[in-house]
């Protein structure tokens, strides 16, 4: 896994001259992700559009660097809470699960160190 950033990122809602709400992660002020337009008639923005549509919880950002977008892409699913519950319960009430040994990690005690 990579670390993209190690400081805190703020995250807002801005507001398209043409009155779209989009989600951007603000890093500095001349570095943030702006998320993809769905309503954009572009490939991106019919893509995008596409895959909301199908996946509400999907995200794609264009990342702009200096006021000049530099070509890359970050994207994610954002999962609500109770989705993670639901597959959680989901997982430790099945059947596969439960014939699964619960094994804990075996700690060495090396004299001195704790």
């Amino acid at each position: 896994m990579k670390v993209l950033f190690e400081k805190p990122i703020k995250l807002q809602k801005v507001i398209t001259k043409k009155g779209v709400e989009l989600w951007k992660i603000e890093i500095s002020p001349n570095h943030f992700f702006l998320e993809q337009n769905p309503f954009k008639n572009s490939r991106y923005g019919k893509a995008y559009r596409l895959l909301k549509e199908k996946y509400p919880f999907f995200y794609m950002f264009w990342e702009i660097e200096n006021n000049q977008y530099t070509g890359r892409l970050l994207m994610g699913t954002i999962v609500e809470k109770e989705d993670i519950d639901r597959f959680i319960t989901d997982l430790l009430q099945s059947a596969e699960y439960k014939k699964l040994e619960d094994i804990r990690d075996e700690i060495e005690e090396q004299e001195g160190t704790l």
